[in-house]
Parts: structure tokens; C-alpha cells; sequence
């Protein structure tokens, strides 16, 4: 099959992330892959792909949220409708809202027929435009698709949408917990303090991610142990998440904690792809108390590389994560965050990937949608 995967963005968050991993699988099973995303000039994936790649070109002027979404969408579509004028794709998949409207737009103006929809997790947005774009990508499409139950069932009872399930991977090639020449070099270089337990969270500062109360946790998790670091890794976004951000530096400040490479908390920003392995490596916990997630991938990721992770005791981490994979806490308060923390901590780093690392790969996600992309072509 001819099959085109779209992604909103070229930088490192878990949907970005599954489409190159499912990208890749679905070519070693034969199959013609393109990628499509957004990008300015010079702009690449944060990741290498041996799958074909096509950039829809954007503007860098700066502009309100809405407006930047709204020139991705349209950026999407006048490069899908350029790529369909001379070649037929057997499925067009989107994996977020912006390329979701994309091909919704060209549904309605006949130029395709339907389009496939994966749902990680649905935003809720204040602004009645986005919301709108949401959930239209997601009721126009023509299959939808669930990594997890918990958002399975979730669009059955909000959308009445009966969505497949799919599941995310982990490439034990890539995470794996032996050391490697040159991790310290990256962890100093990431603003890992040497010799410092060190917590880490992935996916910057968001209040999805339950950010500030993770920062109180820490805090409380010091007085046990005080030589304790935060780092937090990553958060490139399009969407806005400067009120959590300036709330995280306004609790850090009240605390007098100092913030900077090798300082009691660090925020990295945008980390190089291949320096995320040595980071959960290094990193002595994996922090995910998020609020909202689809899979939780960062935390299979850690789970492979060795490192403990603790994660919120709700769905969908309870889905797939079990007592003993895993540390829970309830993300609504800091001390059991704290706990977990410092227990995790406590347990030490793991010589093997556990049994639930094994029981997710690209490979069999890439079967699992091979399946499901028939009946699409059937129907």
C-alpha cells in the first residue's frame, strides 16, 4: 500500500514520535511510506526517517495560536493537494487535528475520498476555533483510532465513535539500560549535576503534565533527599504554555530554589534526539504525574533504558502498567507524588527492559494497523 502519515509538528513530542517509529515499521513490511509535516525553510525532523518525507512550507511570523494552527492546516492541505494531482495514496492517516482538517477540507471538495484518524488523547481548548478544528478532525474522519482504551472509550461516549485500538511501541535497540561512551559528557551537558540523584521529566513544563505539582513534590521529596535535581527535558509546542511556565518559576522562586545547568532545577528546552537514551540512563526516576496523556510512552522508554518511573495512578498508565512495572501516585497530591519519588529512587535501576517493554513494539503496532488500514480500503 501507498500510505501517507501526517504529523503537526518536526520537533520530539510522543504523536511525532509514533508516526516516525510506525513509519518505519509499516516500510520494513513492504509498504510505500510518506511523512508530511509542517516546517520552515531549512526545517527538518527532529529525527531521521528512512521513509519519504514531504514538508509543508510555513512562514516564521509570529501570530496567536489560532492563526499559527490555521496556516499549518492550510499549509497541509496545499501540499496534499499538490502531492494528489500526480500519485493516489491507498490511506491518508492524520495523527492530530491540523492535519485532520487538512483532509477534511479536501473530503469536502471531493478530492478524497476519507481519511484515516489516530487519537492519542483530545485537547480542550478555550478558544472556540481550536475546539472547533478538534473535534471536526476527529468526526469527519472516516476510521479512527485509539492508542489506549481509556480515549477509545471516551470517544464512544463523547462522539459516539466506535475507535479501533492501536498500540505505541518502544525500540529496545535505542533504549536499552547498558551504559554508553559519552552518556556523562551529554547528562553534564543537559545541565545534569554529576553526582546528584536526579528526577527527570520529559516534555517541558505544561499543565497537562502536571508540572507545578511535580515541582512541590520535589520539593518535599528534598527533605528526604536534599541533594536532589530536577531536570525537565524538552518542550518545544505549538501551543501556549507560558501560564504554567510563569507559574513553575513563581512556586521555584517562593522556595529559593536556583534553576540553570547543574542547579536544583533545570529546565533543558529542546534536548538533540540522541541525547534522550543517556538522559533516562543517567536520570535515577522517570517523573510522569500527568494529568492528561495518551499512552505515556516517555515512561516505557525509562522502563527500557533501566530507570524507574513514576506515573499517575489513572488511565491510561493503569492500562498497560503494572504494580511492580511501575511506581503510582496520585497526581493531585505532591506528598504521594513525593513518595512514589523517593521510593522509586530507593529501588534502584534495573539490569533488564521488564516484560511490558517486550510486549510493546513498533512491529507488532505496524501489523495491528496493517490490519485495520484494509478494512479501511475495504470499506
Amino acid at each position: 500500500m501507498k500510505i501517507a502519515l501526517l504529523t503537526h509538528s518536526i520537533n520530539p513530542r510522543g504523536g511525532v514520535v509514533h508516526v516516525l517509529e510506525l513509519g518505519r515499521a509499516l516500510l520494513a513490511r513492504g509498504h510505500a511510506v510518506t511523512i508530511i509535516a509542517p516546517a520552515q525553510a531549512g526545517q527538518r525532523l527532529f529525527r531521521a526517517t528512512p521513509c519519504r518525507v514531504e514538508y509543508a512550507a510555513l512562514d516564521g511570523e509570529p501570530a496567536p495560536i489560532a492563526e499559527l494552527v490555521r496556516r499549518r492546516i492550510d499549509a497541509m492541505r496545499a501540499t496534499l493537494t499538490n502531492l494528489l494531482q500526480h500519485e493516489r495514496f491507498d490511506v491518508l492517516h492524520a495523527h492530530d487535528g491540523i492535519g485532520g482538517n487538512a483532509l477534511a477540507d479536501l473530503v469536502l471538495r471531493g478530492t478524497i475520498g476519507g481519511y484515516v484518524r489516530t487519537v492519542h488523547h483530545v485537547d480542550r481548548f478555550d478558544d472556540a476555533q481550536l475546539q472547533s478544528w478538534e473535534e471536526r478532525s476527529i468526526r469527519d474522519a472516516a476510521q479512527v483510532l485509539c492508542v489506549s482504551r481509556l480515549w477509545r472509550e471516551r470517544l464512544r461516549r463523547d462522539y459516539g465513535i466506535a475507535a479501533s485500538l492501536v498500540t505505541n511501541g518502544v525500540d529496545l535497540e535505542r533504549f536499552r539500560p547498558e551504559p554508553c561512551p559519552g552518556d556523562a559528557d551529554i547528562a553534564r551537558r543537559n545541565g545534569m549535576a554529576a553526582g546528584r540523584p536526579v528526577v527527570l521529566g520529559v516534555g517541558g513544563v505544561e499543565a497537562r503534565k502536571n508540572s507545578v505539582r511535580l515541582l512541590n513534590a520535589f520539593m518535599i521529596a528534598r527533605g528526604r533527599l536534599p541533594a536532589l535535581q530536577l531536570v525537565i527535558a524538552g518542550g518545544a509546542s505549538v501551543l501556549d504554555h507560558s501560564a504554567e511556565l510563569r507559574a513553575f518559576h513563581e512556586t521555584a522562586a517562593a522556595a529559593g530554589l536556583h534553576l540553570g545547568p547543574g542547579a536544583d532545577v533545570t529546565l533543558t528546552g529542546p534536548v538533540a534526539d540522541d541525547d534522550l537514551p543517556a538522559l533516562l540512563r543517567r536520570a535515577d526516576v522517570l517523573a510522569m504525574p500527568s494529568l492528561i496523556e495518551g499512552f505515556g510512552l516517555a515512561a516505557l522508554e525509562a522502563l527500557a533504558s533501566g530507570t524507574p518511573a513514576v506515573v499517575s495512578r489513572i488511565a491510561p498508565f493503569t492500562e498497560h502498567f503494572r504494580p511492580g512495572d511501575v511506581f503510582f501516585a496520585d497526581p493531585l497530591q505532591p506528598m504521594d507524588i513525593a513518595q512514589a519519588l523517593v521510593a522509586a529512587i530507593d529501588s534502584g535501576r534495573s539490569g533488564a527492559a521488564p516484560a511490558v517493554c517486550h510486549a510493546h513494539s513498533w512491529s507488532a503496532s505496524a501489523r495491528r494497523h496493517d490490519v485495520l488500514y484494509r478494512q479501511f480500503e475495504i470499506a
